[in-house]
């Protein structure tokens, strides 16, 4: 199964490909179940194969989710006054509010440096820093060196898949399997309670 999706994406235009890879890195920031990861893993299975270069996915990725994370700090900066100081926003609490003034007055910058490496704060630490109004070009600076440092890793990981993309489908398919069988298994035993039972 993966062993297909990765030759019937091997065979899509190269260009295709790395408008799909800005795209989702783009888009994570401002819709966080976006697949981004996952994208960028899948499309760098490809550079063993075909054209797709390490280095150019980098930059693209890296450019798509620090232009992604600068969009959500202007809206940030937007609502901050107008709606999230004034408590209009309901699912901001003024508690948290209170904890992110604290957090970005001491940390600040280093937030924006990390925030790849912490799971479910991408959205949420572009939009607040925008709403503490952190200087616009320091922030896509250090969004983009995040980024870079994420994205380089997961890369890798799509190039080592790459390399054992037909092992790793045996492996899954052998999992599908043994699930297949145990789900049936339970299967019949549940029916053949419920048999005995409504015999009795």
């Amino acid at each position: 199964m993966l062993q297909d999706i990765v030759n019937f994406i091997s065979t899509l235009d190269p260009t295709f490909i790395y408008l799909t890879l800005l795209f989702f890195s783009f888009i994570e920031n401002i819709f966080p179940p976006s697949p981004s990861d996952v994208v960028v893993v899948i499309g760098s299975t490809l550079i063993a194969k075909t054209a797709i270069g390490f280095i150019p996915i980098l930059l693209i990725t890296s450019f798509g989710s620090a232009a992604g994370f600068i969009v959500m700090y202007y809206v940030g900066e937007f609502l901050g006054e107008r709606l999230v100081r004034k408590g209009k926003l309901k699912f901001i609490k003024q508690e948290s509010l209170e904890k992110a003034d604290i957090w970005f007055h001491k940390y600040g910058y280093k937030l924006i440096l990390i925030n790849r490496f912490v799971p479910g704060t991408r959205a949420v630490m572009s939009f607040f820093s925008g709403v503490h109004r952190l200087k616009p070009l320091p922030t896509f600076f250090y969004a983009a060196i995040s980024s870079f440092l994420w994205n380089a890793l997961l890369i890798w990981l799509g190039v080592l898949l790459g390399q054992n993309v037909s092992l790793i489908d045996y492996y899954l398919n052998t999992y599908s399997h043994i699930v297949l069988i145990i789900t049936a298994v339970v299967l019949i035993y549940i029916l053949y309670k419920f048999w005995k039972r409504k015999k009795s």
